[in-house]
């Protein structure tokens, strides 16, 4: 019989034999046969227990290395294009090792976060620990959770915060990544969804306390996916980047161009000038950062801007798009600095109708970076020190605003009234207030400077025969406008039918509403039966703005689709080699659908921050009364939008008095089976705040009164409450309702 080999022995064969590493390949391998494998078994488990093999399904391993297929997540393109990977599991001390991934002419196209089965071979590379070569791409990336963290003896389990999740998932001892009870946390699925149980998951990521002020916007950005961190190959890029020099450039800095901006801008990407014009008319100035200078095609930074598609804001930060070097430095406007531009010269009659248009790409230098509302106050008599020396400029700004309001009326786009709200947070980061923004002339005046600047950079590129990302509002459908006009009709008003839809039939409607207490509930329900927009390489119209011809152009620094529309100009104008890439116009649907759900992932985003803001702000409420209409109507219960806060809460079917309530889906009501009371869209409610949940954002509310009337007791008690149970508590019921939530507000 042959000797048992010594724990060098050992690991060398497994060293050497990486895919031979089960107990019985190495008895095999030493001739141990019969009892000596209890001697064999001896020396693995001490070899375990000292750290230097890891068990793990029956085969034995150095933790310290990978075993030869392994499944790696694939890493960003590094400055030089090479693309690495990093092991999806690693035990070893450290870092797990970087892994230069060697592809073939045949293998598919692999982008960050795709995950991989493939062949690792060590080797001893500067950068690199291994080599691999890929087997296959696996299907989808695995599922993501964000929760809060609940430890017991064997792991824990996780809680999730998404409105839409009713599941717990579990968390093996080995997995909880040294997460705290109460913390919260991001995990991802481990191994396929139990049909039984709970599934499974291993805690990635550790974030904290998730009552901590401005952990909002951080729940947001996790439970999004939005990327917060930009890799060290773009930010050592835009490190890089230097002023742009004049050059070929037209001089513009003698034009007395002005940024006027929110208060707290994070960014100035657009400068606005008029002078009087022939006949009545005006001459408009649009100067528009020139991003594309700094960020080239196919750069990291170009490939951290597309993956990011936009910049994202929170009420206490921004996820940007570009570093902050280019963001708040050398792309944005600021006054009295030389600043590269891609500008438009527009020239518009007495009537605001554009006659003409140049662009040109130059260097600029803005006299002044001013607020909104600084402008507004000079405009109606109260000037500041600041802007006096620029008044006569102000004061024709304001009448080519005019014109240009002559030219929307005749124009006729979409005039909805929607206030939008505004989180203000003091200085310990909770909510101080909420309060609605105001809308202001001055606001009206960059919109149009900005519309008509799209308009131009869309019909210069239609012109030249440029490809270009288009922005996209197609009509709304015959079944959208069909349940608006039941709306309409059960407010009292009317939306003529079997006519060519226009927006100036929609605004003839807004207007029957305005003032009236059906007012914000048309608005609302107009704004529901539109179709999103998107961007898209083939033109089909902006039926809102009610368009022919729309590009976005104007905010390059937050948007991509801008920074592609500014190369094909520079392309299409031979500016310089910064322009459209062969891979730009071969991948630019590809690009448009990228950048579309980017825009939809942001406005989620924002849109869960502020109601997880506004049930923070509210949850020390809880039991008060407040005022509201009814926004929506579903079989599973009421929306309300609160009149204080314009907050959205829901009132569940099941605790609304002691009947049972019918459901009417083309008239949108509830009615009850023995009283016959009706529950509408429009109707005012008084409601008690039954539960708000910061975590969630969610609202749950009491109904007290209706128009004004306490709501009467039904005769059928028993049949929508089960006996000694409080509606809407429980968990399942809650986690049900919310699911229903989500879909109806996609």
């Amino acid at each position: 019989m042959k000797p048992i080999p010594t724990k060098t022995e050992i690991l060398q064969w497994i060293s050497d034999n990486p895919t031979l590493t089960a107990k019985r390949d190495i008895a095999r391998a030493f001739g141990i046969k019969g009892a000596a494998r209890i001697d064999l078994k001896r020396i693995l488990k001490e070899l375990e227990a000292e750290g230097q093999l890891q068990k793990r399904h029956k085969t034995y391993r150095n933790p310290e290395s990978l075993p030869p297929v392994s499944v790696l997540s694939v890493l960003d393109p590094d400055q030089n294009g090479d693309l690495y990977a990093k092991p999806m599991e690693w035990d070893g001390d450290g870092v797990p090792p970087r892994i230069l991934m060697v592809l073939r002419d045949s293998d598919p196209a692999l982008g960050e976060g795709n995950r991989i089965l493939a062949r690792l071979t060590e080797v001893q590379g500067e950068d690199h620990r291994y080599e691999a070569r890929l087997i296959r791409r696996i299907g989808t990336n695995p599922l993501r959770v964000l929760g809060v963290f609940r430890a017991h003896s064997e792991g824990g389990r996780i809680l999730p915060i998404d409105k839409g999740s009713d599941r717990e998932w579990t968390v093996a001892p080995g997995a909880t990544h040294g997460a705290k009870d109460g913390e919260l946390v991001e995990a991802e699925q481990t191994g396929s969804r139990a049909r039984m149980g709970l599934p499974a998951a291993r805690i990635t990521d550790r974030l904290g306390d998730p009552s901590a002020p401005r952990a909002v916007s951080l729940i947001a950005i996790h439970q999004h996916g939005i990327p917060d961190a930009f890799s060290d190959a773009a930010i050592a890029q835009a490190d890089a980047a230097q002023p742009a020099k004049m050059g070929d450039r037209e001089d513009l800095r003698a034009l007395p161009l002005v940024t006027i901006d929110p208060a707290d801008a994070r960014d100035r990407d657009d400068a606005v000038l008029a002078l009087p014009g022939e006949g009545g008319g005006f001459i408009l100035w649009v100067a528009i950062a020139d991003v594309a200078h700094y960020v080239t095609p196919g750069s990291a930074l170009d490939r951290e801007a597309k993956t990011r598609g936009n910049s994202t804001y929170f009420p206490d930060r921004v996820v940007p798009m570009l570093p902050d070097i280019l963001s708040g430095d050398l792309c944005s406007l600021h006054e009295n600095v030389d600043r590269a531009c891609i500008a438009v010269e527009m020239h518009i009659d007495a009537q605001g109708n554009k006659t003409d248009h140049r662009f040109t790409r130059g260097i600029m230098r803005s006299q002044a970076s001013l607020p909104y509302e600084e402008v507004q106050d000079a405009i109606d008599g109260r000037v500041s020190d600041r802007i006096a020396p620029l008044m006569e400029h102000m004061r024709t700004l304001y009448g080519a605003f005019h014109a240009l309001t002559k030219a929307r009326e005749a124009r006729q786009p979409l005039e909805l009234d929607l206030p939008e709200r505004q989180i203000i947070l003091g200085e310990d980061g909770k909510v101080s207030s909420v309060a609605f923004k105001e809308r202001l002339d001055a606001h009206r005046l960059i919109e149009e400077f900005m519309v008509l600047a799209n308009v131009s950079a869309a019909e210069e590129l239609v012109k030249r025969k440029t490809p270009l990302l288009f922005r996209i509002h197609e009509e709304p459908s015959p079944e959208k406008m069909e349940a608006l006009r039941e709306v309409a009709q059960a407010s009292g008003f009317t939306l003529a039918k079997g006519q060519v839809l226009h927006t100036r039939l929609l605004n003839r409607l807004l207007a029957q509403a305005d003032g009236t207490d059906h007012d914000e509930l048309i608005n609302m329900s107009t704004l529901r039966s539109m179709t999103q927009a998107y961007y898209f390489p083939e033109n089909f119209g902006h039926f809102g703005l009610a368009l022919r011809n729309y590009a976005h152009f104007t905010s390059p620094i937050r948007r991509y689709s801008d920074l592609i529309v500014h190369r094909a100009l520079i392309t299409a104008h031979g500016w310089g080699r910064d322009g459209l890439s062969p891979e730009d116009i071969e991948t630019l649907e590809v690009t448009a659908k990228q950048i579309s759900d980017t825009e939809r992932r942001s406005m989620m985003a924002e849109r869960d921050t502020t109601d997880r803001y506004l049930a923070s702000y509210l949850s020390e409420r809880v039991g008060s009364e407040m005022s509201g209409r009814i926004s929506g109507v579903q079989k599973f219960g009421l929306f309300v939008r609160l009149d204080e806060t314009g907050a959205d809460g829901l009132i569940p079917v099941r605790s609304i008095g002691g009947e049972f309530y019918h459901f009417d889906a083309d008239e949108q009501t509830l009615m009850g089976s023995d009283t016959g009371l009706k529950l509408g869209l429009g109707q005012r409610v008084t409601v008690r705040l039954d539960e708000a949940v910061p975590v969630t954002g969610g609202l749950t509310l009491e109904l007290l009164e209706l128009e004004g009337r306490a709501l009467p007791r039904g005769g059928q008690a028993g049949r929508n409450r089960a006996p000694g149970r409080k509606i809407g508590k429980t968990r399942s019921k809650t986690a049900k309702i919310k699911r229903k939530v989500k879909r109806s507000r996609k």
